[in-house]
């Protein structure tokens, strides 16, 4: 495993819980929007953290922390995420994993083993504009529509959510999006924020009406929509 970085409490990673977070190293998309260009563009470039400092702290906040995120990054490219996941397991904490859905093998077999207990997937854009909004010219979306596929089927709590760009999503785009993941439980529009640590800074968000049209739109097709880090 591959660990740069630890959040020691969270109350908005993990709904509903108080968490910590663990941030993988290493990404296989290079979104524009993302806001944790350091662990995609140059993995390795800072000291991994030890397996053993994550579970001596983990030691010590049970009965204070309800689970964990796992984020990165992409999580499921780490070799061992499995064997993390089941150490933390014993220890008594839910997990959350955060995840871009490439991987949806290694998902499907995680859920199946009764390891993750909330997923949180990102959908990029429309599967026409996904490659653009992925980075990743000529990207094949077979793995993620498999990962989709998958989580419609309720077999595991989760979420699908998007980062919302004004060069990336249109109206179209989210009626695209609403027929492909219809019957979804949960799905959640965040507004883009520039930072310091973002991959392509000549980004900008959409202002709230136009969220709550896309909102409005995407109610037709989901049960319950909503919109994330939007004032």
């Amino acid at each position: 495993m591959n660990i740069a970085g630890l959040q020691k409490t969270s109350l908005l990673d993990f709904p509903g819980k108080l968490c910590c977070t663990v941030f993988t190293d290493g990404c296989n998309l290079r979104c524009p929007f993302c806001h944790n260009s350091s662990l995609v563009l140059t993995p390795g470039a800072a000291p991994w953290m030890p397996e053993q400092e994550i579970f001596a702290f983990l030691e010590k906040r049970k009965g204070l922390l309800d689970g964990v995120c796992i984020t990165g990054g992409e999580p499921l490219i780490q070799n061992g995420i499995e064997e993390f996941m089941i150490k933390i397991k014993k220890l008594g904490f839910l997990i959350k994993l955060d995840t871009n859905g490439t991987y949806p093998e290694r998902l499907i077999e995680l859920v199946d083993r009764g390891v993750i207990d909330y997923v949180a997937m990102d959908i990029k854009n429309s599967l026409e504009h996904y490659g653009m909004t992925a980075g990743i010219e000529n990207f094949d979306t077979t793995a993620v529509e498999k990962s989709v596929a998958f989580l419609l089927k309720g077999k595991v709590s989760y979420e699908f959510r998007t980062t919302v760009v004004r060069e990336y999503h249109t109206t179209q785009d989210f009626i695209s999006i609403g027929r492909w993941i219809k019957g979804a439980n949960h799905y959640f529009l965040q507004g883009y924020e520039d930072s310091e640590d973002v991959i392509n800074h000549d980004l900008h968000a959409w202002d709230k009406g136009k969220m709550e049209e896309f909102r409005a739109i995407l109610k037709d097709y989901t049960t319950n929509v909503e919109l994330r880090g939007i004032v």
